[in-house]
């Protein structure tokens, strides 16, 4: 008997080891069973971290908040560092979220093209409905850009945070009560009693102005702004 040498034995050795693949529909049925409650455990972990995320912007919001508007001691610029804050879990999100859509993406596919028609048939049948999830598995890749991630986030939950902050640091800078010193506060009769009081230290008021009122700007398009194209989001109107 001819002896094999070391490169045939490791060939040999790692064929026997790959596990075959599904004979028989029942195999088929069982391994897609699986795989679907594994993509499902995915989504949930991302699920979980984009609501701790958000959870923990909401925490940086009232606490701020609170620490802002409980004293006329505190500055303003406290409000300031809550957008500076919020802004960057927003962008933490917007990562979390793109793999999120990735995994969300395959469940759908699954559910709609393959246990909808077990539940109630309806034509037409897309026979190739697993053909998009094969390829995303050989090729993973994000199925949205970053910045339209920001973009959904925002729109979702983030734009009431930074509303409820554009509040109150308006209220805060104009509320002769929650100025430092009550003895020279006086009601906010123009613009420029109103960046008197936004000023930070060295920096001028009507620059704290100006930048507060770019950020608002781009986050007011960000969130009117149309998505080109929705992808799972188009079926239905249950998504995150």
């Amino acid at each position: 008997m001819d002896e094999l040498g070391p490169v045939e034995l490791l060939k040999d050795d790692s064929e026997a080891k790959s596990p075959p693949l599904p004979a028989t529909p029942p195999e088929t049925i069982t391994a897609l069973v699986h795989y679907y409650r594994g993509e499902i455990g995915r989504m949930a972990g991302w699920r979980d971290r984009i609501d701790r995320t958000s959870n923990w912007a909401i925490t940086v919001v009232a606490a701020l908040l609170s620490v802002s508007l409980s004293a006329p001691t505190s500055h303003h610029g406290v409000l300031l560092f809550a957008m500076l804050l919020v802004s960057l879990l927003l962008f933490i999100e917007a990562r979390r979220y793109r793999f999120f859509d990735v995994y969300r993406a395959r469940v759908r596919r699954m559910e709609r093209g393959y246990f909808a028609q077990i539940l109630y048939p309806q034509a037409p049948f897309k026979v190739n409905w697993a053909m998009p999830i094969a390829d995303s598995l050989r090729r993973p890749a994000f199925l949205m850009t970053y910045r339209a991630a920001v973009y959904r986030r925002l729109r979702r939950n983030y734009c009431w945070m930074y509303l409820i902050l554009l509040l109150a640091w308006a209220l805060k800078i104009s509320s002769p009560v929650l100025q430092p010193d009550g003895s020279e506060a006086r009601h906010v009769r123009s613009l420029a009693d109103l960046a008197a009081n936004a000023a930070l230290g060295p920096v001028s008021g009507w620059l704290v102005l100006g930048l507060v009122v770019l950020l608002y700007a781009a986050m007011a398009y960000a969130a009117l702004s149309k998505e080109p194209g929705e992808g799972e989001l188009a079926h239905g109107e249950v998504h995150v």
